[in-house]
């Protein structure tokens, strides 16, 4: 497939280059077509959670409604304090709501399940479990033989690429191995929805993209919805059928993106216009433009400590 490439100097020469964020090519609203037309997995009602501090009432999401559709990949995005591990954590039952419905495939969510899997941003493996008996944890739980259990975790293991480090224990792992095992783990009691709360976001930059291209190849070889949370913009346009955007104080939907950008995705898309146009549009909902009201200098002169003589600054 061949991409239109825009150049850095070309968009800030005409930044008005940029096609409208809304439009999409006849392919990709087809497979939107498709999408709104499986059942619908998740479905969020009026949400809402309150808590209380000795400041008194903290409204942390407000009025959160949105659908998730079967094999649908969501991501959550929003400035800090908009309430996105809040939500992730109401929707794996880790917590309850104040108010509103959390619905899983037309049941109420209440309290933790098979039906969910989890993956956090910290590393939750089993330190004194092997890698092949991390996986199977789950499944031993919920019934599994031992026999059964091992079968279906190396299937796993080999889905994520891991089966030559089945008997590894997690110390002995990179950060994207282990979130990988995290993924493994996660799906082996094969799920109907995916939570992922900024699983890549203790990576570095190598090894995340490496784990991007990890999880659009297991989510396109399984049927399993997912709902991922990120502060990265990249990442979500690379991996989001839909991005579900948060503001803060309290944490509400601001708008629900289509994105435009045609599947299969890549890293050579990023400079694509409807790639650009995309992330401008999420800039602009997560940092808008400060307002024309210059600050008062007297409030500010005050709170500006000098580090050293402006004079020895290097150019």
């Amino acid at each position: 497939m061949t991409y239109r490439i825009l150049s850095e100097e070309t968009i800030m020469q005409n930044p008005h280059s940029l096609p409208d964020y809304l439009l999409q090519s006849d392919a990709v609203s087809e497979r939107f077509a498709r999408l709104k037309a499986r059942d619908v997995i998740l479905d969020v009602r009026h949400l809402g959670k309150r808590f209380r501090s000795p400041q008194g009432e903290v409204v942390a999401l407000d009025d959160i409604s949105f659908r998730t559709h079967r094999r649908e990949f969501v991501c959550v995005i929003g400035p800090s304090g908009c309430g996105k591990s809040t939500l992730i954590r109401i929707l794996a039952g880790l917590e309850s709501q104040t108010s509103g419905d959390v619905l899983l495939d037309g049941k109420p969510v209440q309290g933790p399940g098979a039906d969910r899997g989890m993956v956090f941003q910290g590393y939750t493996l089993f330190p004194w479990l092997a890698v092949k008996k991390n996986v199977m944890f789950g499944l031993k739980r919920n019934g599994s033989s031992s026999g059964e259990a091992e079968r279906e975790a190396l299937q796993w293991l080999d889905l994520v690429g891991l089966t030559r480090f089945a008997d590894v224990y997690p110390h002995q792992l990179s950060g994207g191995m282990k979130q990988r095992v995290a993924i493994a783990r996660a799906l082996a009691n094969r799920p109907r929805i995916l939570l992922m709360d900024e699983p890549f976001g203790a990576l570095d930059a190598q090894t995340r993209a490496k784990m991007q291209a990890h999880l659009l190849d297991i989510w396109r070889n399984i049927d399993v919805t997912v709902l991922f949370i990120t502060h990265d913009l990249d990442e979500a346009i690379l991996l989001a059928d839909r991005i579900l955007v948060l503001k803060a104080n309290p944490g509400k939907v601001q708008e629900l993106i289509e994105v435009p950008v045609p599947r299969p995705r890549g890293y050579s898309q990023f400079n694509t216009p409807e790639f650009i146009a995309t992330k401008a549009r999420l800039e602009a909902l997560i940092h808008p433009e400060p307002t024309d009201e210059a600050p008062d200098e007297d409030a500010v002169r005050p709170h500006m400590i000098r580090m050293t003589d402006v004079a020895d600054n290097v150019e």
